[in-house]
């Protein structure tokens, strides 16, 4: 269940990307791709609902505002933002 994956301990954050919208999400986000191995993601919602869909399982989640989602190493995914949504991707290794 997508809901249920953390962060391990110990990991280091290591860089956050700009804030997207609909219009400035980079078009490889809404298409599978993948956190290098060894690196974990954590997609940050700000504003709206953005739909974090993992292509291995064919789960999907919609994270609200305020909400996040964990994304393990090596993980296809891609994310579909809602109309008004804002999001930044955190990365940790």
């Amino acid at each position: 269940m997508l809901e249920s994956i953390t962060l391990p301990s110990g990991l280091e954050h290591v860089r956050t990307t700009p804030v997207f919208d609909e219009a400035t999400v980079p078009e490889g986000l809404r298409r599978a791709h993948q956190v290098a191995e060894g690196v974990w993601g954590v997609l940050r919602v700000h504003t709206g609902t953005v739909t974090f869909v993992d292509e291995g399982s064919g789960e999907s989640r919609d994270v609200p505002a305020g909400g996040s989602q964990v994304i393990p190493p090596a993980t296809p995914h891609h994310v579909e933002p809602g109309e008004g949504a804002t999001f930044a991707v955190e990365f940790h290794r």
